[in-house]
């Protein structure tokens, strides 16, 4: 067989784009189909339950539950604003009497006679969903969101952490092999994703989060540098990068990483796409998922037309690996490198741990050509 499919990035000048914006409970869709929308439009809300809080009244008055009855200033249903009066015991012959107050606003639904305990409900969380890119309702789903649809470019990366966020792209410096340091990081930059073609400091981290960026994409980050950033920030001296799911890290920006860890150079195709992008606004998210219903961090600028670079040559750069089909590796020991599908012999042949695997060859950007496993590539889908 010639072809094989294999998952890959995409790195898209432009493309048709689908966002699912859901609810995590059922609530009101605010938008319908057809609607134009921006980004930090609301397109659907709910209110999340608030949390039940026990009150065990029984044994802060000193008394039996079904005592509690009698001593109770309230009544399921009622309104309680922290610092109500809830129940009020009569003491022993009119002495010793206490008083019990509410610690927490909310509403009153259960009294226990069987334990002598209330439970009060907080209020509920107003939960929001925005549209997160700029397109058009597509499709409706009935209590639960929507899909949002634009055209525009688009870049995946392979790894990132933090979530959803918005700001115009820049590009600190152009030299696509120098990596991002705190110096380059500056005032300017507030509420920008900053875009380098190496790698990023671990004091460019920190710089960032003083100057209010938005977010970086860069080729790669070491990982120690990554960890040490996360531990101080979030003051967790155990941190490690897990790779299951990213994106719910509290830290005020999102990184994307196009290649890896290390000090690995972002492809030239992808560096280039998004130089010919900077000023534009663009929605991203680190969110990363690589087990069942894969996530990729990515980086999206809704676009009114393509603006038609020459980067792309024409070759196969679709859904299936095939002769010519733009590809990363992802093993070592040529971990990180690009280049194009020269062989896909349909003989298997036996490797270095000594199974028989289905390999390509690949003549990698640098000029080399090398043999590896298929299941060690992933393809870059360029359009």
């Amino acid at each position: 067989m010639g072809t094989a499919y294999t998952p890959g990035l995409k790195v898209s000048e432009y493309t048709r784009i689908e966002k699912v914006r859901r609810l995590p409970l059922k609530g009101d869709v605010l938008v319908k189909v057809g609607d134009r929308v921006n980004p930090d439009t609301v397109v659907a809300k709910t209110d999340l339950p608030g949390i039940m809080q026990t009150i065990k009244l029984a044994e802060l008055l000193g008394v039996e539950p079904a005592d509690v009855a009698s001593a109770l200033q309230v009544k399921v249903g009622d309104r309680i604003r922290k610092g109500d009066l809830l129940a009020k015991s009569k003491g022993l012959f009119g002495l010793f009497k206490s008083e019990v107050k509410s610690t927490v606003d909310g509403i009153l639904e259960v009294i226990s006679p069987q334990t002598g305990h209330l439970q009060i409900r907080q209020p509920p969380t107003p939960i929001e969903r925005d549209a997160y890119v700029e397109g058009t309702i597509t499709q409706v789903i009935e209590s639960e969101g929507v899909i949002v649809e634009c055209y525009g470019a688009l870049v995946q990366g392979i790894f990132g952490v933090g979530g959803e966020r918005r700001g115009a792209i820049v590009i600190p410096h152009s030299d696509k092999e120098r990596e991002i340091k705190g110096d380059d990081i500056r005032s300017e930059h507030k509420g920008c994703l900053l875009v380098g073609g190496s790698s990023v400091t671990g004091e460019a981290l920190e710089k960032a989060v003083e100057m209010g960026v938005a977010g970086l994409i860069v080729g790669a980050i070491v990982d120690k540098d990554l960890i040490a950033f996360m531990r101080k920030y979030l003051n967790d001296p155990n941190y490690d990068i897990g790779v299951a799911i990213t994106g719910h890290e509290p830290i005020p920006f999102s990184l994307i990483l196009t290649e890896g860890f290390g000090t690995i150079s972002m492809a030239k195709r992808t560096f280039e796409l998004l130089r010919s992008l900077e000023g534009k606004e663009c929605s991203f998210n680190g969110a990363t998922q690589i087990r069942a219903g894969v996530i990729r961090p990515e980086v999206i600028t809704p676009l009114s037309t393509s603006p038609c670079l020459d980067a792309s040559d024409g070759k196969n750069d679709g859904g299936a690996l095939d002769i010519g089909s733009y590809i990363r590796i992802i093993r070592e020991p040529n971990f990180g490198g690009l280049g194009r599908v020269i062989e896909l012999p349909a003989e298997l042949q036996t490797v270095e741990s000594e199974t028989k695997v289905r390999v390509l060859k690949a003549r990698l950007d640098d000029g080399s050509e090398v043999i590896v496993p298929r299941a060690n590539v992933e393809l870059i889908v360029t359009n």
